[in-house]
């Protein structure tokens, strides 16, 4: 059948699957029998921040939009720190269950270095990459020694035993501070992504989803070293988007970019961190032509 102009936007679907015992969600834009795309949030984010670009590219894509562990309406961790490999295995996970090998992904700030090292651990599975404002390796350096590293460690997590999330009266209170921490977003997107990113308390307050401890840096992660070491397995070609307000210390930066094979890195003006919201209609564009052309 034909669409017509009173046909209604393509709609999401909620979906759970476990991995590590956790119960983790995801989105399904449905069309499963064309080219899969994976869109991975960044820290303390949810899968809704890709709501605007999922409307643009579900008709020609098979799209799947998890809430990473601790983010959204997935389940936190208890008892450890969340190590990037960790999340790296939920992505593993997913893809293994779901069937999405070849897949092509498109992530944000932590999840951009999410998708990296699971391109670089699986680069048969990954078809392309796009990365928007990836957390590089340079970030990743500690100059600490292991006992400064531990005992910081220790005194963090303990004082996030003690800290309660922030309760707002109102969803408008939340709105606010959402419009804060990105002056560049709409209204209309800051109320979209507060809804989606809030939840209403027992006493009528707001709280933000995402777990506190996402705050905790664990002691040892993967070394920065072995980071670009995987880099350079990568062998889809990959996109790297970056702002020129964003981040210091993103994928591409630092020289970084010379450990990627088959990479084109455009540094995009008038956009912070959040760049697929600050700039949506040029990463639209973008994206579309690279998936065009190499998606599979």
């Amino acid at each position: 059948m034909g669409t017509t102009s009173n046909e209604t936007k393509a709609r999401a679907t909620s979906h759970t699957y476990f991995s590590q015992r956790l119960k983790l969600h995801y989105l399904d834009w449905g069309n499963a029998d064309k080219k899969h795309v994976l869109l991975i949030h960044g820290i303390q984010d949810h899968c809704h921040t890709w709501d605007w670009t999922s409307e643009e590219l579900c008709q020609d894509y098979h799209l799947v939009v998890p809430d990473l562990r601790g983010h959204g309406d997935s389940q936190w961790c208890q008892g450890s720190s969340y190590n990037h490999l960790d999340y790296v295995y939920d992505i593993a996970q997913l893809m293994e269950q779901e069937n999405l090998d070849p897949v092509n992904i498109i992530a944000h700030s932590m999840g951009g270095t999410i998708a990296s090292l699971f391109a670089g651990i699986f680069p048969e599975k990954v078809a392309s990459l796009v990365i928007l404002e990836g957390i590089g390796s340079a970030w990743h350096k500690n100059n600490d020694d292991p006992q400064t590293r531990i005992r910081n460690w220790i005194n963090t997590t303990r004082d996030l035993a003690g800290r309660t999330p922030r309760k707002y009266p109102e969803l408008s209170d939340a709105f606010k501070r959402m419009q804060q921490s990105n002056p560049h977003l709409s209204e209309a997107r800051a109320r979209h992504l507060t809804a989606h990113g809030s939840n209403r308390n027992e006493d009528g307050t707001y709280s933000w989803k995402f777990d506190n401890y996402t705050h905790s840096r664990a002691p040892f992660n993967l070394e920065p070293d072995d980071m670009e070491r995987l880099w350079e397995n990568i062998d889809c070609p990959t996109l790297i988007l970056n702002a020129k307000q964003g981040f210091a210390h993103r994928v591409g930066q630092d020289d970084s970019i010379d450990r990627f094979r088959h990479c084109t890195l455009k540094n995009i003006d008038n956009a912070g961190h959040w760049l697929h919201h600050d700039q949506f209609d040029t990463f639209v564009t973008l994206t579309k032509y690279f998936l065009n052309k190499h998606a599979a």
